[in-house]
């Protein structure tokens, strides 16, 4: 399946009139927009490994001192030479050896076939994550998080995900953080718009909403 863009009004009209909770959460946030992808799939890959646990600040001062390892101009390298570049290389630019493991990992399923650039843009949501969940370092929570904001797959729900999870256990009463199977089943009246009902589940804990 090739990624169609997310209509974020034809979702928000959805979730409206599907889920009283999730109304109110519409209108308080109010409209929402989506940043554009990253140009190559590779490389937002790449930049999910090395934000792994790190503050976006300390993260995108590593990204850049990797970037600027292959050249000046401003072209994100193959995996060819990601997977080529010496461990030794990638440390000096801050990486941790185990990031520096995971970044060698996915080059090396691109170079070997196993991950490529079309197969991510049109393969179904669960072959995506069975396909990044074999990459060392990569979970099926950094999976779904590409499939949201890279591939911009309108029908996601991340079970896992802490945000989404303190914020359903917030704005729908309950007594603790929701299970997976809690999840799914609020979720499944958002469907098949869970993706934009968790934009606005996460936008949702910066916003002032009435008691």
């Amino acid at each position: 399946m090739s990624s169609v863009p997310i209509d974020l009004a034809a979702a928000a009209a959805h979730l409206a009139a599907a889920d009283p909770v999730m109304a109110g959460l519409v209108r308080a946030v109010g409209p929402l927009e989506l940043r554009p992808p990253r140009p190559g799939h590779f490389e937002a890959l790449c930049r999910s490994i090395v934000y792994q646990q790190l503050s976006g600040r300390a993260a995108g001062t590593i990204f850049e001192r990797f970037r600027a390892l292959y050249g000046p101009d401003g072209a994100f390298p193959e995996p060819a030479a990601v997977l080529a570049t010496p461990p030794e290389t990638l440390r000096a630019a801050g990486l941790s050896r185990q990031k520096i493991a995971s970044l060698h990992s996915l080059a090396a399923h691109f170079v070997a076939g196993d991950l490529d650039e079309r197969g991510l843009e049109h393969w179904p949501d669960e072959e995506v994550v069975a396909h990044l969940v074999r990459v060392r370092g990569i979970g099926r929570w950094t999976a779904e998080m590409f499939l949201i904001f890279q591939l911009q797959r309108p029908d996601v729900l991340p079970v896992n995900d802490l945000g989404i999870n303190r914020a359903i256990m917030r704005r729908y009463g309950l007594p603790a953080m929701p299970k997976p199977e809690q999840v799914r089943s609020i979720g499944e009246p958002w469907r098949p718009h869970a993706t934009v009902a968790c934009l606005y589940l996460w936008r949702s804990e910066d916003t002032a909403l009435p008691a």
